[in-house]
């Protein structure tokens, strides 16, 4: 197995779901609501692993019919990423994350937030939703990056300067690739072109932060992450590094929670992240959760 480091920093893999979910939810779990940061703001200033943000969202699509919960930032979401930006993260002391890495994240919604922090620290960073994002996750990306006019970044300088205390803002090198390309989960095949390069055909790491919440979309969403992780398998380049995947998510229904790692476990060997390597505010206490899987070999795929 890759990565022994990692897997001694995590402690036992899960055998029993069943299990899992009564060890987790037996805790006392504060209630966070559904865990939005602000649903009525349009614009969040969030401070991320020491830099500022500027994210736009919108309430408006967020109360429309549908599944459109990725309309707006979700409070794990700044949470994962700024543990995800420490450099005494378990990924990053184990190698699974270096600055070579090309990682790929699942239902990104429409603050790119985790993408935004993490793009300047690996070598390129892919976003995926559906379609219905886009339009915000490409506004977040140019807030959020040198490369936009200089009169806006005058503008947002002059306004920022009196709100965040002199705090740097929050900008990704040139050499750093950070891209949103549309992928929805019933509907569209993963393929390697998801990495956007002829020469990269896999994903270090695939990533899907709070996105189980509906029993319908569980199974596509774990089909999803095993399609991805099994692009590794066809990847010469990466054949004695099996691709990790990495879900972050608030613990809100059992039954829900239950269903979604009965359904991970049959593709993945699983692991919890222990409180003692997440961020105080990450932790199982608050109500939060981060699983680590690496997919299991065909032959031991469970029925």
């Amino acid at each position: 197995m890759a990565f022994p480091s990692l897997l001694d920093q995590l402690g036992p893999e899960i055998s029993d779901p069943e299990e899992e979910t009564f060890l987790l939810y037996s805790q006392d779990i504060p209630s966070q609501n559904l865990g939005f940061v602000d649903p009525q703001a349009t614009t969040l200033d969030l401070s991320v692993a020491g830099k500022d943000y500027v994210i736009h969202q919108s309430p408006t699509i967020l109360n429309r019919p549908g599944s459109t919960t990725g309309a707006v930032v979700w409070k794990i979401t700044p949470l994962i990423a700024d543990w995800l930006a420490a450099s005494d993260n378990p990924l990053w002391t184990s190698g699974v994350l270096s600055s070579c890495s090309d990682v790929l994240e699942l239902g990104c919604g429409i603050s790119g937030l985790v993408g935004l922090v993490l793009a300047p620290l690996v070598a390129k960073y892919t976003l995926t939703d559906q379609s219905y994002v886009a339009r915000l996750v490409e506004k977040n990306i140019d807030e959020n990056s040198p490369l936009k006019n200089s009169k806006q970044t005058k503008t947002t300088s002059q306004t920022t300067s009196q709100k965040r205390k002199g705090k740097p803002s929050a900008v990704y090198p040139n050499k750093a690739e950070l891209r949103f390309v549309p992928l929805d989960w019933e509907l569209d095949e993963v393929t390697r072109s998801l990495t956007g390069s002829d020469k990269v055909k896999s994903f270090d790491l695939v990533i899907a932060c709070d996105c189980i919440y509906n029993d319908a979309l569980i199974q596509p969403l774990v089909q999803t992450c095993a399609d991805v992780c099994r692009l590794r398998a066809s990847d010469e380049n990466g054949a004695d590094k099996p691709a990790v995947c990495l879900v972050a998510q608030q613990l809100r229904d059992p039954e829900i929670f239950e269903s979604w790692i009965k359904e991970f476990s049959r593709y993945f060997r699983t692991w919890r992240i222990p409180d003692s390597a997440l961020t105080e505010g990450l932790r199982s206490n608050p109500g939060f959760v981060v699983h680590l899987g690496i997919l299991r070999d065909a032959a031991e795929t469970r029925n």
